[in-house]
């Protein structure tokens, strides 16, 4: 036995196992540092994360954070043994975030919790973790591992993630330009994301499909389609900013199109969103039908098909659009428009067929 094993014998017997985490540290080194950018100035293990960005030829630059995590959707993951997707999801809720501001991700920070650490589930959510990262370009800086035990049932964990970007301030997106006649655009999610996963669970169980199942309407399985991780939308949203003016941007989260939508309108306008002007992914028609729900029930807890939204003028409307459609992997749409508030029922009105 080592001589440091023999100096932490007595928590170990507690339940946490120090040269575990020293272990497990290690074996992720070479994963986080595939994340590193430009700006990363230390090494992983310090006390704190070293970030030097890169600031000339901004005016005024401007710091945005954001922190999320991936909620009870971990619950499906604990049943279906599959964490390398968590990660993803864990990093896009934050970096989404970040980017409606009009900022680019710089760097992240994770922090994984569990009652007993298990290495090889660790290094699986952390997979993820790397992967959003580097699907953003930001660096994965640092973070936490913390072994509690007795404080988390056995198998499970909790995760939360804290998002660093940068903007230029003359360039910040606030929504405050947003007027009557602008056009939104909407990004296609990936699936559900990282909302609703109480209620989906619900339906799940109640609903007798089992993991390996075909999902209704699609040819991947019940696990693959539920699990399937949170779309990262930098790339696309960064290149579009390059080449015009996006007025006000959306992160499709928790409240639907209802509450996410009013939260970067100035007062005196509305959106409206024309509903089936983008097409429905399965899991939101087998929701709606599951759970027996109209489709504005759906629209004030899902992102129905849509994470992410730009709202710009008629003619930067166009422009983006064929940006957009140039791009690999990127789906977009007209969705709606601004109008005046006088004229709407409600800060978001969807118009139904």
């Amino acid at each position: 036995m080592s001589e440091s094993a023999k100096r932490s014998q007595a928590y170990t017997a507690a339940g946490v196992d120090i040269e575990a985490g020293n272990r497990f540290v290690s074996r992720i080194k070479d994963m986080v540092k595939s994340t590193f950018t430009p700006g990363v100035a230390t090494d992983i293990g310090g006390f704190g994360g070293l970030f030097k960005p890169e600031i000339s030829g901004m005016e005024a630059p401007m710091l945005v954070a954001g922190a999320d995590g991936v909620g009870t959707k971990l619950k499906l993951a604990f049943m279906f043994d599959r964490h390398d997707t968590v990660g993803i999801d864990l990093v896009a809720m934050s970096v989404n975030d970040v980017l409606v501001q009009g900022a680019k991700p710089l760097f992240f920070l994770d922090y994984f919790a569990t009652g007993k650490l298990e290495s090889g589930v660790a290094e699986q959510v952390v997979s993820g973790v790397c992967e959003g990262c580097r699907q953003s370009d930001c660096a994965l800086l640092g973070g936490e591992t913390a072994e509690m035990p007795g404080f988390y049932p056995d198998g499970e964990y909790d995760l939360s993630g804290f998002a660093v970007g940068m903007v230029d301030t003359p360039k910040l997106v606030t929504g405050k330009s947003v007027s009557e006649g602008d056009v939104l655009i909407g990004l296609a999610s990936s699936g559900a994301h990282s909302n609703g996963w109480s209620l989906i669970r619900k339906l799940y169980s109640e609903s007798g499909l089992k993991a390996d199942d075909t999902f209704p309407g699609t040819d991947k399985t019940v696990a693959e389609v539920l699990i399937e991780p949170t779309k990262l939308y930098v790339r696309p949203v960064l290149e579009v900013m390059e080449n015009v003016e996006i007025k006000g941007m959306v992160h499709v989260t928790g409240g639907g199109f209802y509450d996410n939508i009013p939260r970067i309108l100035p007062e005196g306008v509305a959106a409206r969103i024309e509903f089936g002007t983008w097409p429905m992914l399965p899991i939101f028609d087998w929701l709606q039908a599951q759970g027996g729900l109209s489709w504005p029930e759906m629209l004030q807890i899902f992102n129905c098909g849509i994470g992410y939204i730009l709202i710009l003028d008629a003619d930067s409307a166009d422009k983006a659009m064929d940006l957009l459609d140039s791009m690999d992997g990127v789906e977009a749409y007209r969705i709606g428009e601004i109008v005046d508030g006088a004229n709407a029922g409600e800060r978001c009105e969807v118009i139904f067929p």
